[in-house]
């Protein structure tokens, strides 16, 4: 195989699919799973199968991690991108049990340092948020989220991460 990153892997004459499994045994970690191998195997990125199928990278991410439904149209180009199995296209379509990590303090270094944001200036961003907009939250559903890079300017070799929270303002109201 060439040294490139968006051929496919040659797969032997004799490959199949592993089978569905019956819906007893279907669950968003499996189909998850089985889309991360595909997307692997294919050596695509989110970002190309976003540029294939629409919408962001972003979105594609969340809904092959099942955090995110896809609508039908969606669903079934990602399975035929991915040369998988079209039954999986109706798990992506159901609404997901959001929410992926326990309720324990994450280990994973770069998902910790989430956690560390939250605890270090979450309080700082409520107090902002609420003298800026009022009493009230920044919705998590009505939310876009963007992911970048840009060279970091005090180290001509390294680069910065850019996360983007785009989220509405949703006053808490008197009832």
């Amino acid at each position: 195989m060439e040294n490139n990153k968006h051929q496919a892997y040659d797969l032997p004459q004799s490959y199949q699919p592993h089978p569905f499994p019956t819906a007893a045994y279907v669950n968003r970690a499996m189909v998850s799973q089985e889309l991360l191998v595909a997307k692997r195997m294919k050596q695509l990125t989110f970002e190309e199968i976003a540029t294939r199928i629409g919408g962001s990278k972003e979105w594609v991410a969340a809904a092959m991690l099942g955090q995110a439904s896809m609508e039908r149209e969606d669903a079934f180009q990602l399975t035929e991108l991915l040369e998988v199995d079209s039954r999986l296209a109706y798990v992506l379509e159901e609404p997901p049990m959001r929410g992926s990590l326990d309720r324990t303090v994450p280990v994973d270094p770069l998902i910790y340092r989430f956690y560390e944001i939250t605890q270090v200036y979450g309080t700082t961003l409520k107090a902002l948020i609420n003298e800026m907009f009022g009493d009230g939250i920044m919705s998590a559903i009505n939310l876009d989220i963007k992911v970048d890079k840009r060279p970091d300017d005090e180290d001509p070799e390294g680069e910065r991460v850019v996360i983007t929270l785009d989220g509405k303002f949703l006053p808490y109201e008197k009832w």
